[in-house]
């Protein structure tokens, strides 16, 4: 069996939407085929899991058959977060080999923080899938700005550990292995703002300077907190799954992951998303 795919949802800033990214990819992958194995290592609050645990009771209640990810054991998440790092990675490891016998894709949701498992969890990246919120408070943990100018100065500490991992991974694998870096706007309000431009600007010198690429995220809307207790994303809703009015909204919403699907080189991703919910 190949080596599955390693994706990781990674920003070691919180409140940037990484489980909201993580979970519609899931899903997206899950309707297309794919055999999904998920890793949710925010040990405390585990938002990824939440979902799929949401999504079985809901399948389960309406009788509908909707494809589910496999999720490897790590224990009860709260002792978990006490137990000591060596500890923490050893289960990681043990979940992690059991994901890699049984599915082609491992998406892996980080905490936000820098932690031993998110460490060990970028090191093993194919793919990083950064979102930060259309903010330089956010892009304060990629990239240092000059205070008077806003000239972008350095690199910050995120695009350090990014570096880090890239180097890990290439001393274990040889100088050939890449880690492919996307980092994608999230929650975009809906009218354009000169601080915008200006992050836009400083986004794409750092991007030149450090190595990723710059992709669409997630606009704010409401379907993509509604669905979440049902355990559902707009990549299930048809005309058998509607728990909720759907509206245009609804239609932007699929072809917001459709593009984000895109950017992050998911083609096989992509024809499910196009059927009209």
């Amino acid at each position: 069996m190949a080596q599955p795919l390693v994706i990781v949802i990674g920003n070691e800033k919180g409140g940037a939407g990484k489980s909201t990214l993580a979970i519609h990819i899931a899903t997206g992958l899950l309707h297309a085929g794919k055999k999904v194995a998920i890793l949710d290592l925010d040990l405390r609050q585990r938002s990824m899991e939440r979902f799929f645990a949401n999504r079985a009771v809901w399948v389960a209640a309406n009788n509908q058959d909707l494809p589910m990810p496999l999720v490897p054991d790590m224990g009860d998440g709260k002792a978990l977060a006490r137990a000591t790092p060596e500890e923490q990675l050893a289960r990681f490891e043990a979940a992690y080999a059991v994901a890699q016998t049984v599915s082609e894709v491992i998406l892996i949701d980080t905490p936000g923080g820098d932690t031993t498992l998110s460490r060990a969890a970028h090191a093993r990246a194919d793919q990083i899938v950064t979102p930060m919120n259309d903010s330089f408070v956010d892009f304060d943990l990629l990239g240092q700005v000059d205070p008077v100018t806003l000239e972008l100065q350095k690199p910050s500490i995120y695009s350090e550990s990014v570096w880090e991992a890239r180097k890990e991974r290439a001393i274990k694998e040889g100088r050939h292995a890449t880690i492919d870096w996307l980092v994608v706007t999230n929650r975009l309000q809906g009218t354009h703002a000169r601080n915008r431009d200006r992050l836009e600007e400083r986004m794409g010198k750092l991007a030149k300077r450090v190595g990723f690429r710059v992709g669409p995220g997630l606009r704010e809307r409401v379907i993509y907190r509604e669905l979440f207790p049902f355990g559902l994303t707009v990549a299930d809703l048809s005309n058998e799954v509607r728990p909720v009015s759907v509206t245009m909204s609804h239609v932007s919403a699929r072809q917001e992951l459709r593009g984000l699907m895109a950017d992050m080189g998911l083609q096989d991703a992509l024809s499910p998303l196009t059927a009209a919910a």
